[in-house]
């Protein structure tokens, strides 16, 4: 009987042995993750010095060093570029793979491989989107590039000669946590990086819905609830510049038809944040203190562990450059060198077009000018973990994917063909930017480089220690006639694709004008006077707030723009606080209710973190436009049709407040808009109520930021709670998980001085103390100085380590 319990022990073990090395569910294989040699407390770092470390790479051609600082951002010195770019890709590696990694298995629509079941239609939408696709059209070009193919293939060597000394104990710990390791890094992954910028960036259009309103409205009313621009304006360029005329028109079909195919009704797009944008500026030294040119950029992006930048400087005899670096990409993507300064706003244009196609033979071929032409399928293949994998077939046409159809995403329906056709997926270099802008002495540089940046469209702007400011909305956009391309087109007709692109030096643009200083926050780049359509969701009170604070300064300083960057002045709210103060009955408010009133009607139209004022104006405006819009724009039917914009809703609320809309169609009384406004008020305030009975009525208690780890899952590698203000319409940009997510000032004086900081740290590893060090002085709105060391300062007291680079 003795080898029963031997048998029972050999079960168990290797039961045990089994369950602990095996990843089941989304529970890791705790043995490997809790192992003292391999598992996570291998990721632990030490706080303090590290000793200096000289190591033999292959690939490098010669000596390279790399100086860390106080905040280990990384200087490198090399004996020429594509030594540098090499140790960029390593030490970029070194801090941040995991990251790296994650996102272009999120571009490529990868994430069902190491994530399991629920990412196939994520990973389905992004193939269909054709981002894989994009990424080997733009290295066909990039290939061809000397000079950018250089970058990105010793950019990825150093990223695979760090990948090569991982063992098991150094892996990243998310790699332990979700049990898979690294695959090599090429440069198709740098490409879809960029890639899945341009689709943050440039992947919003509002086609379908669009479509669907205009089977519900009329085209008068269409106008009306979504204009191509507003009263309030305040452009890039100054209004009343006078512009030349288009030397390219676009000509409308005859007949300009409007698909309104029912089926449009269940399709409905995924979207980046509608607030993905920037501020930036540039002040002549004509306004400064020290007579130097100062140039400002903040790009608002989603916040996430480990942060979207990454901090570098790069020092070869060609350039000298500091900034803020893609993790993934070779160069810097925003700030400055020894001669000029950059900075990018998204230029928030339309570039994405859906047509109507008619298929036959399955999706083998499609009707296109009278007869039927062969599709190119696609097989995508997508791995799935834990289950079987699964195939796609995309269609490719004369504009593009097939996005939608009758497999995808509604399986239950017949649904229409859409094809897609997206200026992202046109062969580009956008690299080619940076690399130039990198180098770039002057505004002539400047100018040759962002011609090679097509998409997404990007306001650049620029500032010189020579004196030079500009900026330029810059970008390739299609010549539309009015209207084209706001609603789903007919694929089968050659007339409805766009009709050439705007020339560069027709792109609205500004140097040197006679204000003293260039911006732009998302506005619209132009007045009506200039010759082309320009299309997309514009922002208006930012740059109004900041044209505004730049006129009137004088004597200007690195500080001064650094207040600005954190200013939390709502112009939004100071604009709509007298139309909601006219149609309020304070009379008919309860004793409960007045003392908000009260508190409301006495605020300084500051949203700062210790605002409740904030907090109960947020509530009343979207109690006031969900009360407007909800019973036309959200009809029972579930079409899926988009609220008009906040400014659009206050444009016409001061216009008019008796316009139709205010009326409610499911109710068989006329409603007016003090009803409203009242109605709203008082539901508005059972939040209001339920924030203050929880001691949470204050805007960073009510609302806040999250800075959540990549993952979405693990609130211990993630900034929860933060204690922040700003918001929509505000210059400090700040939302619950969005906002400024590189703040850069930097004055170009003799010796350049500059400031920046991002809400993370250099670090992608949770067990460093390098991760989240920076989060609490962004939300302070604090700036460290940048670090700017030529080879002389070898021994400058804030380098804290080195790694001297020699090629075998």
């Amino acid at each position: 009987m003795r080898i029963i319990p031997a048998v029972i022990t050999a079960a168990v073990t290797l039961s045990l042995t089994y369950v602990l090395n095996t990843k089941i569910g989304s529970i890791p294989p705790m043995g490997k993750l809790l192992s003292p040699q391999t598992g996570f407390w291998q990721n632990a770092e030490a706080i303090g010095e590290r000793p200096h470390e000289t190591m033999t790479l292959p690939g490098l051609s010669g000596k390279a060093e790399v100086w860390f600082d106080d905040r280990v951002v990384p200087h490198i010195f090399a004996d020429n570029d594509a030594d540098a770019y090499y140790v960029q890709g390593y030490v970029t590696a070194r801090d941040r793979l995991w990251q790296m990694e994650l996102q272009t298995f999120a571009a490529a629509g990868r994430l069902s491989e190491i994530l399991g079941p629920g990412l196939i239609n994520y990973d389905r939408t992004k193939r269909r989107e054709g981002m894989v696709y994009g990424a080997e059209k733009a290295i066909e070009v990039m290939e061809k590039d000397p000079q950018t193919k250089k970058a990105l293939e010793a950019y990825a060597a150093g990223v695979n000669a760090w990948i090569a000394t991982l063992t098991p104990a150094t892996l990243p710990v998310e790699y332990k946590i979700l049990d898979y390791k690294p695959e090599k890094w090429d440069i198709l992954k740098s490409a879809l990086l960029l890639k899945y910028m341009a689709a943050d960036l440039a992947g919003a259009a509002d086609d379908l819905e669009a479509t669907n309103a205009r089977r519900n409205f009329s085209l008068e009313d269409f106008h009306l609830m979504y204009p191509d621009t507003h009263d309030s304006i305040d452009p890039i360029v100054p209004p009343g510049t006078a512009f030349t005329a288009a030397s390219v028109k676009a000509t409308a079909p005859p007949d300009s038809l409007l698909a309104l195919d029912a089926a449009f009704m269940k399709y409905k797009a995924d979207k980046p944040d509608p607030d993905n944008g920037s501020n930036n500026w540039a002040v002549a030294g004509s306004k400064t203190r020290s007579g130097a040119p100062i140039l400002c950029s903040d790009p608002h992006l989603g916040l996430s562990l480990p942060s979207l930048w990454y901090e570098v400087q790069i020092h070869t005899p060609e350039m000298n450059v500091y900034g803020a670096s893609l993790p993934g990409a070779p160069g810097v993507i925003i700030g400055f060198n020894d001669h000029i300064a950059w900075g990018v706003t998204n230029g928030e244009e339309d570039v994405k077009d859906y047509y109507r196609m008619q298929f036959r033979n399955g999706k083998k071929e499609y009707l296109f000018n009278g007869s039927f032409r062969p599709s190119s399928l696609r097989v995508e293949t997508i791995k799935v973990r834990g289950a079987a994998t699964i195939q796609d077939t995309v269609a490719y046409t004369v504009w593009g994917p097939v996005i939608f159809d009758n497999t995808f995403p509604d399986f239950r329906s017949r649904q229409s063909y859409l094809a897609m056709h997206w200026k992202a997926l046109d062969p580009s270099n956008e690299l080619k930017t940076f690399i130039q802008l990198n180098k770039a002495r002057n505004y002539d540089d400047y100018l040759a480089a962002i011609t090679h940046f097509t998409c997404p469209a990007q306001n650049f702007v620029f500032a010189a220690k020579d004196g030079d400011i500009a900026i330029w909305h810059n970008g390739q956009f299609p010549v539309r006639w009015k209207d084209q391309g706001k609603w789903v087109m007919p694929g089968d007709d050659s007339t409805y694709a766009w009709q050439g692109y705007i020339p560069h030096d027709e792109l609205p643009h500004i140097k040197n004008p006679v204000r003293g200083f260039v911006s732009s926050a998302n506005q619209r780049p132009t007045d009506n006077t200039y010759p082309y359509a320009l299309y997309g969701e514009f922002d208006v009170y930012r740059g109004i707030r900041i044209n505004q604070q730049l006129t009137q300064m004088s004597s200007i300083t690195p500080q001064d723009m650094m207040t600005l960057q954190n200013d939390y002045k709502n112009l939004f709210a100071a604009a709509a606080m007298p139309v909601l103060a006219r149609h309020l009955d304070t009379a008919a408010l309860t004793p409960e209710q007045k003392p908000f009133w009260e508190q409301l009607s006495r605020w300084d139209y500051v949203s700062s973190p210790d605002s409740k004022a904030a907090v109960i104006f947020n509530c009343f405006w979207e109690a006031l436009s969900d009360t407007i819009w909800n019973d036309e724009v959200h009809p029972k039917d579930s079409t899926i049709i988009s609220n008009p914009h906040p400014v659009t809703t206050l444009n016409l609320l001061q216009h008019d407040t008796a316009f139709r809309f205010i009326d409610n169609i499911n109710t068989p009384q006329k409603e007016t808009l003090s009803e409203l406004v009242q109605g709203a008020f008082v539901r508005a305030l059972q939040d209001v109520t339920r924030f203050n009975k929880a001691g949470r009525l204050e805007l960073g208690k009510a609302r806040g930021t999250d800075i959540r780890h990549l993952t979405r899952a693990i609130p211990a590698f993630s900034a929860m709670n933060l204690n922040t203000g700003g918001g929509r319409h505000i210059v400090n940009a700040t939302k619950k998980n969005h906002g400024p997510s590189w703040r850069m000032v930097v004055q170009l004086s003799d010796k350049t001085e500059a400031y920046g900081i991002y809400p993370g740290g250099q670090s992608g590893n949770p067990g460093s103390p390098y991760y989240d060090n920076a989060v609490n002085d962004w939300v302070a709105g604090k700036y460290y100085l940048l670090h700017i060391f030529d080879e002389k300062e070898k021994d400058d007291p804030l380098i804290r380590y080195k790694i001297e680079f020699t090629g075998k």
